[in-house]
Order: C-alpha cells, then structure tokens, then sequence
C-alpha cells in the first residue's frame, strides 16, 4: 500500500501572503534533495552561531557546495541579501527548495537576532520527518518483499516446473485434482500469452496511476486514508505529527495563527485534512479560536480536541502541541511495529498455503501414476 508521507520542507509551497516575491523555479535536472538542503541548513546554522554575518556565511557555503543546484541557490540568496532584501524574502524566490513553514520561521526569527536557532530548530524537525519515513518504509518493506518472492514463486513453478509434467499428467487428465487441473490452465495461459499479460498489467498499472492523479482519484484516495478502518488510525497519526509539530514550531516563535494554518495546510499531503484547517482557519478569523476549528471535525481524536482547548485557554497552545506531536509519534512507532510483526507470521502462513497447494497440485498425480503403473 503506498504510503503518501509528504517531508515536512519537500513539499513545494507559495511564499508567504505578506511578500509576494518572484519565484525562482529550478528545472527537474537541478532540483536540490532533501539531504542538500538539511547540510545547507545545518552548516548556516553553525556559521551563524559562531559569529559569522549572513552575507559571509552563504558566500562560504556557495564555495563549498558540491551539489550544482544548491550552488545556483545560494548564489541567487547572496544576490538578494547583497541587494538589501531580507533573508525571508529571498528564500520565498524559491518554494520548490524552502518551504511555507521554513519562510515563516525565519521571517519572524530576523527581528529578534535568533535565526541560527530557528534554523537548528528546522534541521531537528526535518531530521524527525525523516526518521518518520523510514518508520514507515521499514514497516512495509518486509510484507511487500515476501508479497513479491510468493509471486516470483509461483510465475516460475507454472512456467519453468507445470510444462515439464504436462505430458505425463495428460494420462489421468481425468484424475487430476481440481487445483492441479487449474494450474495447468493458468501455465498454459501463461507460456501462450505471455505478451498480452504484461501488456495488460503494464496497461492497467498506468491507468490506475492516472486515476490515482487525477483530482477524483486524488479525492477518493485521501478519503479512504482517514475513514477505512485498519488504516485509519496509521495515517491520521502521520498527519497528525506533521502538522501538529508544524504549528507547535511556528506559533512558538512568533509567526501568527492565519500564517501557521497555511503553511500547515501545505505541509499535510491529504485534500480531507487540508480542507480542515481551512475551516480552523475560517474560525479563528470569526473570532472563535483554535479549538472551535478542532472541535469541529469528527476525525480529529477527542484527546487532541480537549488538549487544544487547553492548550489555547491556558496560553501554552505551542508546549501542547509539542507534545501532542511527540506522542502520536511514538504511538505511531508502536502501531507500526506491532503491525510488522503481525505482518510476519500472516505472510509466511500465506506463502505456506500457497507452497502447499502447488507442492500437492505435483505429488498427488504423481502418486496416482505410481500406484497406476505398479
């Protein structure tokens, strides 16, 4: 099943509604990695908490960096900053490298002389985005692995091992076991029209993944993540995590509520919960607050609605997110592993039926042939 886990920087964003600044778009072959831009992020941090200027540090990142595109972006910041605009301002040129929430964040650490801090503070969040992903992919590796070797198994027992029995089982072609008798079929078909098959898989996978794009299949799709049972739980605790560490990081620092729910509606990679925050954002511009937009939505979990509200009564929004962030991570943790687990013992079970039943479908008639010509 794949898993829609959006970075919380990757996603390409529009610059802040206050600085409505000409976008610099990079070309598909220079696009900067997630991985070049935590080391750009990582290392003007530490110039700047070590006392180098701005202007000094992004000049001596550009002369270091070894990735091309990240190069053409640091010399276009330079530019910018040599030219008098703001730091914020000239990350805003390029949303497809920074995001809504990384503009933001920086945009309100300038006046305060904290922008090294704010910028430690994104690496850390990055680099938990990240080790959330790999939760996931590591979750869903093994399952998907033994899915494949059972289907690599199978394709070759009925075109390499049935052809070589065929002649022989012919004799009793009445005696046959049903499954023996349907997996001679599905060879047969196999070795014939082989071409077709993978045409006609090739075919459908492509139409599916153009439905899956599609606004109607993008629609049904984020639906399905946040309503089927099972699964559910899983994704609603991914998104979750993200947004919640986004609002938490941003209202902490300064940036205003209307700009935080933005830029977290563009973090979430899911049309259902986007469309949440613009109601969120809908009430806090009628006066009701965070909370009331929480309230409102049947999917967000009871536990969250009631700590917001706390949160929000008591002035500490930003602390209880924090920690409503940490603690779905963890149980988001939990689920998936506990989930793997359980997905070993079903897999191997199923690979075992399947073993079984292409191991019986060749013995049985064999032993019917033996006993037929003693």
């Amino acid at each position: 099943m794949p898993i829609e886990l959006h970075d919380t920087i990757d996603t390409p964003e529009t610059a802040p509604r206050k600085k409505a600044a000409p976008t610099r778009l990079l070309s598909p072959s220079t696009k900067v990695s997630a991985s070049e831009r935590r080391f750009f992020t990582e290392q003007l941090a530490l110039m700047l908490e070590t006392g180098a200027n701005l202007h000094q540090a992004l000049q001596l990142l550009q002369e270091q960096s070894q990735s091309p595109a990240m190069a053409k972006v640091i010399e276009e910041l330079l530019e910018d900053v040599a030219s008098g605009h703001s730091f914020s301002s000239a990350l805003s040129k390029h949303p497809a490298v920074f995001s809504t929430t990384y503009v933001n964040l920086i945009a309100a650490s300038e006046g305060g002389g904290f922008v090294h801090e704010i910028l430690a503070e994104l690496l850390d969040m990055e680099e938990k985005a990240d080790e959330l992903n790999n939760t996931v992919r590591s979750a869903l590796a093994y399952p998907i692995f033994l899915s494949l070797f059972s289907l690599g198994v199978v394709v070759f027992v009925l075109v390499v091992v049935f052809p070589k029995f065929a002649a022989m089982f012919g004799k009793i072609q009445d005696q046959l076991p049903v499954t023996t008798i349907a997996l001679m079929h599905a060879s047969d078909f196999l070795r014939s029209y082989w071409v077709h098959t993978v045409i006609a898989l090739a075919a459908v996978t492509m139409l599916v993944l153009r439905w899956a794009r599609s606004p109607h299949g993008k629609e049904t799709l984020d639906r399905l993540k946040v309503t089927l049972p099972g699964i559910k739980q899983v994704f609603m605790q991914i998104y979750l995590t993200q947004s919640l560490r986004v609002m938490s990081l941003s209202l902490a620092h300064g940036v205003n509520i209307i700009d935080t729910l933005n830029a977290t509606r563009e973090v979430v990679g899911n049309g259902v919960l986007r469309r949440f925050f613009v109601t969120v954002e809908e009430q806090v511009q009628q006066g009701n607050g965070v909370a009331a937009g929480f309230k409102r939505n049947d999917l967000i979990p009871l536990l969250v609605q009631r700590m917001v509200a706390t949160g929000e009564e008591s002035g500490n929004l930003p602390k209880v997110m924090s920690r409503l962030a940490e603690y779905y991570e963890r149980e988001l943790t939990k689920r998936l592993k506990s989930l793997s687990k359980m997905a070993e013992p079903i897999m191997l079970m199923v690979m075992g039926v399947i073993v079984g039943v292409i191991v019986s479908s060749l013995i049985l008639p064999i032993f019917k042939l033996s006993r037929a010509v003693t």
